[in-house]
């Protein structure tokens, strides 16, 4: 009875417990909690819609869309003829990791032949890399052994080699693909060319002066991120501010064009190099160059460097030292002044002068350069002065004028200026104050021979210039413009405005005086038979850096000029430290030779000795 009892009590709270008020109740709760969340997720709602919609809009698109650079490849440089001297190409770096070496075993089956059960992995992946690259095996193994991954073995793969190093499938090897410019010629025209770096970046030559002609202008592209991660062009141009057009990916065809003539240049290089090698000079410049407009058709210096593989050799070859060192140019001088003195009416072409062989100013000693052997010349005309390269003459010729005169033609004929030319790291000329000139006898006169002052190779090449042409200075230069592959010309550089300094009879009396070295001077090596050419030898002392001159130490040259009657070329040569020689001996055989290939390359017609008229056939 009493448990009866109790299950009635049980079941009469359990009805308790769910009487209409209870379960009311808990509804009204069940729905505060919903309306409660609901209002909460309104609320926020509204902040992110309205307070922070444009933010979150914002950072939505930056999440969304991706900015891509193109690579785009360096515009090509080619010589006058189209030749190319440089252009972009396909290559990979070759990284190795020696510790994925064997991991999955031999496969393929070039692989299973070739390898052998008695070789280490590392040995089996040096053997068979090695003819690929064209490095031992030993080197290879030695390089494996420096790390256990990532090591760097090669800059340059070519894609054929690439093709056989994956044909090898071997574990341990990964090839990266990047772009890397070539140099066709290596070293030929490489002091006008220059490098770019692994970076890209230009560092010497029109690489570095033109960086911005050669490198093409493409606008970055927008990419729209999808859900799934793939990149989707945007196409609607008010998506992103600034947006590309179709055809973002067109690259014009223009390149770079040089007045270098490759052929002429690779004939240049080698002349040049025969003769530094045989004097076992330190080093050696020599250029061509169109007197008419200053373009240059060669322009070499010896020892030079392969582009392709500028690492491995010294910083100091990547100048171009025809334009960045300055030298005291000696005889080859002597036309000039000669210029200035007759430009000026302060002499004559027939005005003689007693040549004592020796004198002294100012306590110090001045001599021709023959003066042991042949002692004192004598009364000589200008003509003759200039002919036998007499240094005491010269002096007596340009006392003719007062040395403010003097020093003010100096000044007029940029000896303090660059030339403007368009390769990297031109200097200015040197030549001392206004008030150390004129006030100093024997700086007057060491400068009438060509001393006591300097400039670039370039520099007495622009002033020959101005003899050859009829008194003109003209910008020296090597860039010709931009041009597409039908030869039509969309750019062109600025040179510098030309401007007369000597008039056409001073140079005409100059020339026919320079043409007197070539033919019973100092400058016969250069004669060719049947031309009539121009010319000025040159041999100086070398200044010390330190002071004064080095002991047996002398820099030579020598300019020539073609046809003498109106010249079209120039050409300079100048060695630096012969052992032994002048001027005439080291410096003009190398212009001889350049001016037998331009005679030959340019089609230029014999000429008959001055006074005589037709063609000598």
């Amino acid at each position: 009875m009493s448990r009866v009892l109790q299950t009635s009590d049980r079941k009469k709270k359990h009805t308790d417990s769910k009487s209409p008020s209870t379960l009311r109740m808990r509804l009204v709760m069940v729905w505060g909690i919903l309306i409660g969340f609901g209002l909460l997720l309104g609320g926020n709602l509204l902040r992110l819609q309205g307070w922070q919609g444009e933010i979150l809009q914002q950072r939505a698109t930056e999440q969304q869309l991706v900015q891509l650079q193109p690579f785009v490849p360096r515009r090509p440089i080619v010589d006058r003829q189209g030749n190319t001297m440089a252009i972009d190409r396909l290559a990979y770096v070759l990284y190795a990791h020696p510790i994925l070496f064997g991991r999955n075993g031999a496969s393929g089956e070039a692989a299973t032949q070739a390898l052998s059960e008695a070789e280490t992995p590392a040995e089996q992946v040096a053997r068979q890399l090695a003819p690929i690259l064209e490095r031992s095996p030993a080197e290879l193994l030695a390089e494996f052994k420096t790390r256990k991954s990532g090591i760097r073995l090669e800059d340059t793969v070519s894609d054929t080699q690439a093709r056989k190093i994956r044909s090898l499938q071997l574990d341990g090897l990964e090839l990266v693909r990047r772009s890397v410019r070539l140099y066709p010629y290596q070293e030929i025209g490489s002091s006008v060319v220059g490098y770019v770096d692994i970076d890209r970046q230009g560092q010497a030559g029109i690489e570095r002066s033109q960086e911005e002609v050669l490198m093409r202008s493409v606008p970055e592209v927008w990419y729209r991120r999808s859900s799934y991660g793939s990149l989707m062009p945007v196409v609607k141009a008010d998506e992103v501010k600034g947006q590309v057009p179709g055809g973002f990916l067109y690259l014009d065809d223009w390149r770079l064009q040089l007045t270098v003539d490759v052929p002429l240049q690779r004939m240049v290089q080698r002349a040049l190099a025969e003769q530094i090698e045989s004097f076992q000079a330190q080093r050696g410049m020599a250029l061509v160059m169109d007197v008419r407009d200053g373009s240059l058709l060669s322009l070499a210096t010896h020892p030079s460097y392969n582009p392709n593989t500028y690492y491995e050799f010294d910083v100091s070859l990547f100048k171009n030292w025809a334009v960045t060192d300055l030298f005291e140019p000696g005889s080859t001088f002597k036309p000039i002044n000669v210029a200035i003195a007759l430009e000026t009416g302060a002499v004559e072409p027939n005005s003689r002068f007693r040549d004592e062989g020796r004198i002294t100013i100012e306590g110090y000693p001045i001599s021709n350069y023959d003066y042991s052997q042949q002692g004192a010349p004598g009364v000589e005309s200008v003509t003759e002065i200039l002919k036998y390269s007499r240094n005491v003459g010269m002096v007596h010729v340009m006392e003719q004028l007062p040395r403010e005169t003097y020093y003010n033609w100096l000044q007029k004929l940029g000896l303090s200026e660059t030339v403007g030319i368009d390769l990297p790291f031109e200097i200015p000329s040197y030549i001392k104050s206004k008030s150390q000139f004129v006030n100093s006898q024997v700086e007057a006169a060491t400068t009438a021979f060509g001393q006591g002052f300097s400039l670039t190779a370039i520099k007495l090449a622009q002033l020959h210039a101005a003899i050859a042409n009829g008194g003109t200075l003209v910008t020296p230069h090597v860039v010709a413009g931009l041009f597409d592959r039908q030869g039509n010309k969309y750019w062109e550089p600025s040179l510098g405005q030309s401007r007369r300094i000597f008039s056409q009879p001073t140079t005409r009396d100059v020339l026919a005086m320079m043409e007197e070295v070539v033919e019973d001077g100092t400058g016969q090596k250069a004669a060719i038979e049947g031309y009539r050419i121009a010319g000025k030898t040159g041999t100086a002392q070398k200044a010390d850096p330190r002071g004064g001159y080095k002991e047996n130490a002398i820099i030579t040259s020598f300019v020539g000029m073609v046809p003498a009657s109106n010249p079209r070329y120039l050409v300079l040569a100048v060695v630096d430290e012969p052992q032994g020689g002048s001027g005439g001996t080291t410096a003009a055989p190398i212009v001889k030779k350049i001016l037998q290939t331009l005679i030959v390359r340019q089609g230029i017609q014999r000429q008959p000795p001055p006074g005589e008229s037709g063609n000598i056939e």
